[in-house]
This record gives structure tokens, sequence and C-alpha cells, in this order.
């Protein structure tokens, strides 16, 4: 009997572990289980949440892409390793081998009312869920007339939050003219633990992030704890004294955790729903469990990577081409690799600064960057057609 091969997420690990075994024809039964049709390119849900980029242009359905695997709609609820079973909201499925990609969620790092009173960009809906906020905002301040409706909190110094930051900052020109309101009424304050925003980057880049920000009218709180979060604001820690800054929209960007499936509904051991894996990617404690993505904590001479889109799209080509070669016969693997390619912060649809291949980027070169790492996933995963119908582009609408 064909061994089974089931896959658990559809995010960027998943899915390309999917597309490399049905690329390679693999003699397997394979199975991808997500509870979402889609998959989205979360690096981008800064867009969706501001609403620069449609909920339409952001789905890409698994159906349309998954041809030799059979795709499940389903909820994963609990994962049985002991009996190589994973429990779904819908069924019962077994497998032979398992590929866990289940993604992210939010850590609130026990800090109170984070999770009562704040947004996040967790997924497609949680950043659509955002955008409608921010809409109603705007679109009755004439009728509140609570300046704290037009004042948003960004908690978190880090990619996500500066990116959601500057294409907000970049929005509210358009935004208020369509309201007929005053741009002087909105505040942005974007807040962080650390000295300086960015902090992956040299200083040089981070400096010329912050005067673009700056520039831009945001204001940059660095060196600062949060320290809870109220409806209308959050108090927060500088200079040794608590003070509270008011807002109605508060979004959390401050860190990510684990799938808490893995942390709280099976028996395996995680730090915080991740998984400790090996130079094969395999679960050092269940042979036929491989780990992709934000569940997995893979170290390279000892430096233990930060899960990016980047490092789970090549740990699942990784797991794809391992599995096939197995199925073939093939016993022996290099061990997974890393490449880091860069990163790069988008700063707005036509600014950006980041690192790509050691070399600093910045403006509309910059961008230029972003948006071709961004098209070369949608060509990884559809070929062209998908780039010219999904891709990013200098001028674009967002249908």
């Amino acid at each position: 009997m064909k061994k089974k091969i089931l896959i658990l997420g559809g995010g960027y690990g998943g899915l390309k572990t999917a597309l490399t075994l049905q690329k390679r024809h693999a003699d397997a039964q394979i199975t991808l289980i997500s509870k979402h049709d889609y998959h989205y390119q979360t690096t981008l849900l800064h867009k969706v949440a501001i609403g620069t980029l449609s909920e339409r242009k952001a789905k890409i359905y698994y159906r349309d892409l998954l041809k030799e695997v059979h795709f499940i709609k389903d909820k994963v609820m609990e994962i049985r390793p002991q009996e190589n079973k994973v429990i779904g909201k819908l069924d019962i499925y077994e497998y032979d081998i398992l590929v866990l990609g289940l993604g992210f969620k939010p850590d609130y790092f026990d800090i109170p009312g984070a999770k009562e009173h704040t947004y996040k960009l967790s997924s497609l809906n949680a950043a659509l869920r955002l955008c409608k906020h921010i809409e109603w905002k705007f679109k009755d301040y004439h009728l509140t007339k609570d300046k704290n409706d037009l004042s948003f909190i960004i908690c978190g110094a880090g990619f996500t939050s500066i990116e959601f930051t500057a294409e907000l900052a970049h929005s509210i020109k358009r935004m208020c003219k369509i309201y007929g309101l005053n741009q002087e009424d909105v505040k942005i304050s974007c807040i962080g633990r650390s000295k300086r925003i960015l902090p992956v980057f040299d200083e040089k880049l981070s400096q010329k992030a912050t005067k673009k920000l700056q520039d831009l009218g945001v204001e940059i709180i660095t060196s600062t704890s949060v320290k809870e979060c109220h409806k209308d604001g959050v108090v927060i820690s500088r200079n040794n004294q608590d003070e509270k800054i008011f807002g109605n929209i508060i979004l959390w960007g401050t860190g990510v955790k684990g799938n808490d499936t893995v942390e709280y509904h099976s028996p395996i051991h995680s730090n915080k729903g991740r998984l400790k894996v090996d130079s094969n990617l395999k679960s050092i404690d269940y042979e036929n469990m491989y780990v992709v993505g934000d569940c997995a904590i893979y170290a390279q001479k000892e430096v233990v990577h930060v899960p990016t889109a980047q490092l789970a799209t090549q740990m699942g080509e990784y797991i794809g081409n391992l599995l096939a070669d197995e199925l073939e016969g093939k016993m022996v693997h290099e061990d997974f690799k890393f490449i880091n390619r860069g990163s790069i912060c988008s700063l707005g649809h036509n600014d950006a600064v980041g690192v790509v291949f050691g070399k600093s980027v910045s403006g509309e070169f910059g961008a230029f960057m972003k948006n071709l790492v961004e098209n070369r996933w949608l060509f990884g995963i559809g070929g062209l057609k998908m780039v010219l119908k999904k891709g990013q582009f200098r001028y674009r609408s967002s249908d």
C-alpha cells in the first residue's frame, strides 16, 4: 500500500512541501489539511488591514494548485503521535509520515488586556476585521468626535508592526479626503522595547526607517515596555514612570509563538508550541514527524533562526525533496542548510529598507526588491499566470 503522508497547515512551509511532492510525482497518498480553502501571504497582511490589498486578490485557493495532492478543509483539534493519528473537527486522519506546519499564534507575554483589547495580523480574517474596524472609525468620526477613534497604537518595532505603521501612515491622506476629515486629528504611535526600530538591521538602516516614519507623522517610542492594554489605550513604562497613551485602535505585533494545538492538545514536548528538529528537520522525539515554519526550532551553527516566510519556504522544499527521495529508495540526505538571501521591510508601496545578499537597499529600489520577493513566491507556486493575477507591481490597483 502507498504510504500516507499527512501535511498539517497550508502556509509557506506546508504548501511548499505539498507542491514539491506533487512536482516530483511522489508515489504516496498525500493529503494537506487546512482550516481554510485558501493560502495567503502573511507578509502582505498589513496591506489587507489597511485596505490597499483586496481580500479577493489575497486569497490563493488550494484546489487550484493541488492536482495530485488531496486537500481537506478541517481544523486540527488534537495530534496523537503515538497512534499516528490526527483528530480533526470533522474526522480522524491516519498517517505514516506527518509534516507539521500549523503556523503561529500571537504571543501576549502575559500582559494584562493584550489578548482582549488588541488587533493582530495573525490571519487573513484578522486583517480583514481590522480593516473594517478602521473604516468604521473614519466613517463615523463626524458623529462621535472622539479623537481616540483616530488614535492608532502599534505595539512592537519588528517587521509586522513597522510595515503596518508605514502602510497606515501613507494611507491617512487618502482616507481623510474620502471621509472629509482633518489629517491633524489622526495620531499614530509605535511602541518598541528595543533601543531602535527594526533591530535586525544595522543602525544606519534603522535610523533611515525611523526618519521616514517620523516624516509621515508617526511618533516612535523606543526602549519602552507595554505594561497593560485597555479598551482605550495602553499603559507603558517610560523613564521608570507609568504613562497611558490613549487610542481606540491597538495593534499587537510584539512576537509570535507556535500553534496552540501543538502546545496544548498533543503530548509532544514543545516550547510555546515550537518543536526542536534535527539536521533533517525531523522531530527529535518522533521518527516519522517533520516540522516546518513557525512550529520548528531550527538552529544552524548554534544560532537559532527566527521563523520567517523565507525559512519556511526553504524548509518545505527540503522536506518535499527528502520524502520524494525516500519513496524512490534514496536514504542518504544532505543536512538542511538555510540560505539567508536577506530581509526587506516595506515602508509603503513605493518605499522599503532591507538587506539583499549582504547589500543594504532602500527607497524605490528597496520596494522593487520587496515586490520581487513576493512575486517570486507566487511564481514558485503558480507560474507566470499566478504572478500576473496576484502579483505586486509598481503600479497596480487593489483588485
